[in-house]
């Protein structure tokens, strides 16, 4: 979670931005501070840098706008009802599932507790279904646009 809020102010917008008001947010901000204007070598490597943080943080808030789930959302419901779960972990707050049929997900915010539940869980499937994929956010990490 503490990764979502640092893009957001990274690029300033609100949890609400839609996927045209990120697109023109992030357009902008790359007219600004775009390495090839810069003439100067040490502002140039600093720009650089800047713009893959802001080129980063993009990709991520526009994989996980409401707009973007919502195009998923069929998908994303017939892997996580019909497909059990091949391999899970838990890194820094983020949940990493991968199915059975390929796809990969990532789950935001979900609490240690949570996933030694899940480890100790008869049937982890069976305990995320019930307790990981209506409750947190989420995004497709088989899907991602930009690596990270």
């Amino acid at each position: 979670m503490k990764k979502i809020v640092e893009y957001r102010a990274l690029l300033d917008v609100t949890k609400t931005a839609t996927l045209k008001e990120l697109k023109t947010i992030y357009r902008n901000s790359m007219k600004d501070i775009h390495p090839d204007l810069i003439a100067d070598e040490n502002e140039r490597l600093e720009a650089e840098q800047k713009s893959i943080a802001i080129i980063e943080a993009y990709h991520f808030l526009v994989s996980i706008a409401p707009e973007t789930l919502e195009k998923t959302k069929a998908e994303y419901t017939n892997t996580t009802t019909t497909s059990n779960i091949a391999d899970f972990y838990l890194e820094n707050g983020v949940l990493y599932v991968h199915f059975l049929d390929g796809n990969s997900f990532e789950y935001f915010g979900v609490p240690k507790q949570t996933y030694i539940k899940m480890i100790n869980a008869e049937s982890p499937s069976r305990f995320a279904r019930r307790h990981i994929y209506n409750q947190f956010l989420y995004r497709s990490a088989s899907k991602l646009v930009a690596t990270e």
